[in-house]
């Protein structure tokens, strides 16, 4: 009888499905020689599997090239492998931005992220948030401002036992996850660079006030100015809506009517590049007659020209890092009740001393 080729035969250590057949959390557990429960177990990360164990099963998995479907997980924990994301923000680069870093996080875990854009001065939409959490069965939420920033929202989530991590500007109790990025800081360090460079006559285009972002903001900006001795006039304080039409209006109440100020500060990079049109059309050099500062350091900064000094708050890493403290298991040393990233000033060519 003649000997098979060492190619044709099958290898004692890499069991294979016959006729090519997909794998089944039943193959797994029988190819392994253990439970279907302790497969489950090792599949959703619990600590009550031994090493080796784990180990063995996940090699097989890796082999039989086994993965999980969401849905069908979710059906045997009566909930998704989804994680929510709820925001209601006007800056659509700062949503994608959240949106890729929370993918960071997510990819190979078996999560996937769904979003929910909602108006949060509708009367209802606490309302739909919740509906969205029940039909998705979702995993946790992510609340990105200024629905975070919504205390009625975060107590509704914990009411129905949905896990969430609220990003925001500051913590806003002492008991829910979140992630702070210190928004007062980076203003404060935008209000120092304008005044080492000499300004004194400086303009401030604010977000909405309604959000807790925009108080922040402006609130860091002025007291720097006021620890030097400055005070703006209400004049040169304009509320805008974080859009860059909302920043053209702003500007244009700034820079065409009397006198100018040597400088802008702007509550976004959005309202920054609003202000940039206005100054272009009223036929200003920038930055010799005017100095402008944006927030977010999105990448319409270094697009625009001159390229615009902003205050960088990494918001792909905000996203992940919320994400992140989603999945870890409840109870699990490494999750955080918050996390914290810093902001910092990036200098470019939007800005220099002002002239005599």
């Amino acid at each position: 009888m003649p000997r098979k080729k060492a190619a044709d035969a099958p290898s004692p250590t890499l069991p294979r499905l016959p006729d090519g057949r997909v794998a089944t959390i039943n193959d797994i557990a029988r190819l392994s020689g253990v439970s279907k429960k302790t497969v489950s177990r090792i599949i959703n990360d619990s600590p009550l599997v031994r090493p080796d164990t784990r180990e063995k099963v996940q090699a097989l998995m890796r082999e039989v090239g086994y993965s999980p479907d969401p849905l069908a997980r979710g059906l045997a924990f009566r909930r998704s492998f989804l994680i929510g994301m709820v925001y209601d923000n006007p800056t659509a680069q700062y949503v994608v931005d959240m949106q890729n870093g929370a993918l960071d996080a997510l990819r190979g875990s078996s999560y996937e992220l769904v979003v929910h854009p909602c108006d949060t001065r509708s009367p209802g939409y606490i309302e739909g948030v919740r509906r969205f959490v029940q039909a998705q069965k979702l995993h946790g939420v992510i609340l990105v401002p200024r629905a975070s920033e919504d205390q009625a929202l975060a107590d509704m989530l914990a009411q129905i036992g949905c896990r969430y991590v609220r990003i925001a500007s500051l913590p806003l109790d002492s008991t829910s996850p979140t992630v702070v990025t210190h928004d007062r800081e980076g203003a404060t360090e935008a209000a120092d660079y304008l005044l080492s460079l000499g300004h004194r006559d400086i303009g401030l285009i604010t977000g909405p006030n309604v959000y807790r972002s925009s108080q922040e903001r402006t609130a860091g900006f002025l007291e720097a100015l006021n620890r030097r001795g400055i005070e703006l006039p209400k004049a040169r304080v304009i509320e805008a809506g974080y859009t860059f039409e909302s920043g053209v209006a702003a500007a244009e109440k700034l820079l065409l009517k009397g006198a100018r100020p040597t400088a802008i500060f702007t509550g976004n990079d959005e309202m920054a590049a609003g202000a940039y049109k206005v100054a272009l059309r009223a036929g200003m050099t920038l930055p010799r007659e005017l100095s402008i500062v944006g927030f977010d350091d999105s990448p319409l900064a270094s697009r625009l020209w001159p390229p615009l000094t902003s205050v960088r708050r990494n918001t792909r890493d905000t996203g992940r890092m919320a994400a992140a403290m989603l999945i870890q298991p409840e109870g699990s040393p490494t999750t955080l009740p918050a996390a914290s990233v810093r902001p910092h000033l990036v200098v470019r060519d939007s800005c220099q001393p002002p002239e005599d």
